[in-house]
């Protein structure tokens, strides 16, 4: 009877042992897990920006920086910073005392030698009827004809000389040289000043350009028409315009390229002289756009997982590198790492691993 339970038991063991292993190697061959339902988009094509951002001066294409062209001392300063002036508009006074009194001087030496002249040609016009009626020689008639030629040369001299001098004379009034607005005005009433002292500058607020330097490692992307985008301090887009002139020389102490892009929003929008962000954008390219939210970063890399389906029809989430590009808007171009129709995860991967059975839901 012993025997018998004993056999009984044993033939039961052996059973629950075999009926285990058949479970376990069934389970070897099915996934572990149930596959998780995760959203994912196409991988699509889109026009892309490749761009660089400078830092640009804008400036006026006419510009000017009044220096004296006489010395003397300011007795006037007829405007203020700020203000418009028009063409030929005086702006400042120095001291025209001095010049004064050798125009006056000039002028009165001018008719003293426009006395003399008068005199000579009515003397060698008496001369030229006497001489015609025999009552003077030749060489009385010679002698008042060269006294008349050199009164008549002195008179003029003296002409070309106060001309001169009252064109000095206006340089003692510093006038616009066109219509603008005044700069900063550095000097006061009673400075003593010389054709080296600025004295203010005057802008025209109109015209103006932007003045972009770029390195020289890209002088070979550098071309007429190549775009340009002005921004605000937010990013946004203000003007979009294109480089119309590039120097053909590297600037030795920037060591860039100059690039000039013309700006023609109103002068309430930019001023001479005013530092903006440029946007050189060298060319456009299709490239994958993928969101943001897509992107997971371990160890310095950055990968998204692609819902990969597998021979059997079902998905693994697969984990790729990626090398990413500039943000446009909410997404990120990729630069590589992905193809086009390539099934990119958006949601809980977080909670994913290479090769996690998923169920694509988009």
């Amino acid at each position: 009877m012993k025997r018998l339970i004993f056999s009984c038991t044993l033939l039961s063991v052996l059973s629950t042992v075999a009926s285990g292993c058949k479970k376990t190697e069934a389970a070897a061959k099915t996934p572990t897990g149930q596959a998780v339902p995760v959203q994912t988009l196409s991988v699509t094509l889109a026009p892309v920006q490749q761009t660089s951002d400078f830092v640009a001066t804008v400036k006026s294409r006419r510009s000017a920086t009044l220096m004296p062209q006489v010395d003397g001392n300011l007795t006037r300063i007829l405007v203020r910073s700020g203000d418009h002036v028009h063409s030929g508009q005086p702006l400042m006074e120095i001291d025209p005392r001095r010049q004064q009194a050798l125009v006056d001087a000039q002028v009165s030496t001018e008719n003293q030698k426009k006395a003399v002249y008068d005199y000579d040609t009515i003397e060698v016009e008496r001369q030229r009827k006497l001489f015609a009626a025999g009552v003077t020689s030749r060489d009385v008639l010679d002698q008042a004809e060269q006294a008349y030629s050199n009164s008549k040369a002195d008179w003029q001299s003296a002409i070309a000389t106060r001309k001169s001098l009252e064109q000095e004379l206006d340089y003692y009034n510093v006038k616009s040289p066109f219509d603008g607005i005044v700069g900063d005005i550095p000097v006061h009433v009673g400075d003593y000043v010389t054709s080296t002292t600025t004295l203010t500058t005057v802008d025209e607020n109109k015209d103006l350009e932007a003045y972009i330097y770029v390195p020289t490692e890209r002088s070979y992307e550098v071309h007429m028409g190549l775009p340009v985008q002005i921004l605000d301090a937010d990013d946004k887009v203000i003007e979009n315009t294109s480089v119309d002139f590039y120097s053909p020389q590297v600037d030795s102490q920037l060591q860039g390229i100059l690039l000039k892009a013309p700006v023609h929003s109103t002068a309430t929008v930019f001023r001479t002289a005013q530092l903006v962000k440029a946007r050189v954008v060298w060319k456009t390219a299709p490239q994958p756009l993928i969101p943001v939210l897509a992107v997971s970063r371990l160890g310095g890399q950055t990968f998204v997982f692609v819902a990969q389906k597998q021979s059997d029809g079902h998905y693994v989430a697969r984990q790729t590198p990626v090398m990413l590009g500039d943000t446009v808007g909410n997404n990120y171009a990729v630069n590589s790492g992905l193809q086009e129709g390539d099934k990119v995860i958006v949601s809980g991967t977080q909670f994913l691993v290479d090769n996690v059975p998923v169920t694509p839901i988009g």
